[in-house]
């Protein structure tokens, strides 16, 4: 959120479970986890206060400090279709705020995109050296059956999204957590008969302004900002000076929401350095990880966009990016974070 001086938290998407994923993140410098929920256990389901508390200790005896919880209600489909049922799953929302406020996990990245996530088109196009980096064309699902939920508008999405959003916020007012909206992903609809209605900077201020509450605010995701075709700095501005950043997820594109592809953090159409910049400027103190990388030179690509040796790449460029904005103007540089 945004506070008077600047600072990075900085974080890597690791498994609930220990793995060599942890050790070299903690090697390249990340200090927070940002995990999914945890398995189903013998202890009780993933929204449980001890599956909660057990994760958020492997990874404190392992000296990380988990701060986000990502992607933060994966059983919400009926609540973002409007359907009966939605009440229930809405419910184990709430208990999953009031238990990670109760074990002092503060963030919640969460998104509306109903009946299915993210979506690409290729998850092998070649790149730099020829590593591949996934892309999304949309002339191709021009011909794409429906889902077999039928069409899903606009209106009825955002009818959802406001009576899910009256229920949660001000239970996680209450819990001390912050609810971090992330955009569609890609940004344009609809796709196969869903509709999208996250899809540009003032979509977002509308969503959040639903329910306008400092715990009600964004993942600032600039790779799906920058395929929206919008300003990262000026974006980083307008929603920063609002404290309306909770979470960041540091990485870029080239390309519109018809047709783009992803790219190495130095090589896309966004200027990163600036963008660095302009979370100083704004007093940004959070968590920023890296998004999707590309797969290097003899990694398998059976989870696109995180293989290993990318992200390692990616956490020494954000490292290095915040050492050099940093100490341009170190007067607003909280001391000792990374």
């Amino acid at each position: 959120m945004s506070q008077d001086r600047f600072a990075v938290q900085l974080a890597e998407i690791l498994s609930p479970f220990p793995t060599v994923s942890w050790a070299l993140a903690k090697q390249a410098g990340v200090t927070h986890a940002v995990a999914s929920l945890p398995l189903d256990s013998i202890d009780g389901p993933s929204w449980e206060f001890l599956p909660l508390l057990r994760m958020q200790q492997r990874f404190a005896d392992a000296g990380l400090t988990l701060a986000v919880i990502e992607t933060g209600f994966p059983w919400l489909h009926l609540g973002k279709l409007g359907l009966p049922g939605r009440d229930e799953e809405i419910e184990r929302c709430n208990i999953l705020i009031r238990n990670l406020g109760a074990i002092g996990v503060r963030t919640i990245c969460w998104n509306f995109m109903a009946v299915f996530n993210w979506m690409r088109t290729s998850t092998t196009v070649p790149t730099r050296g020829g590593a591949l980096v996934t892309g999304y064309d949309h002339a191709l699902m021009v011909n794409a059956p429906d889902t077999e939920v039928g069409l899903v508008t606009q209106e009825q999405l955002w009818a959802s999204l406001e009576y899910v959003m009256k229920a949660i916020v001000p239970v996680a007012e209450a819990a001390g957590v912050t609810l971090a909206l992330h955009p569609d992903d890609p940004p344009i609809s609809p796709i196969r008969g869903v509709s999208r209605i996250l899809t540009s900077p003032e979509a977002m201020l509308r969503a959040i302004d639903l329910v306008p509450s400092p715990n009600n605010v964004v993942t600032f995701c600039q790779g799906t900002f920058a395929t929206m075709g919008a300003d990262i700095p000026m974006e980083i501005r307008r929603f920063g000076k609002r404290g309306a950043i909770a979470f960041v997820h540091f990485r870029d594109v080239r390309g519109t929401p018809e047709r783009f592809v992803e790219t190495f953090h130095d090589d896309g159409q966004t200027d990163m350095v600036e963008a660095m910049r302009t979370y100083r400027e704004v007093g940004f103190s959070g968590v920023v990880r890296p998004d999707h990388v590309p797969t290097m030179a003899e990694e398998p690509n059976d989870t696109p966009g995180y293989q290993i040796l990318g992200r390692l790449f990616a956490l020494g460029y954000i490292k290095g990016l915040w050492e050099a904005v940093a100490k341009e103007d170190p007067s607003k540089v909280i001391q000792g974070t990374r």
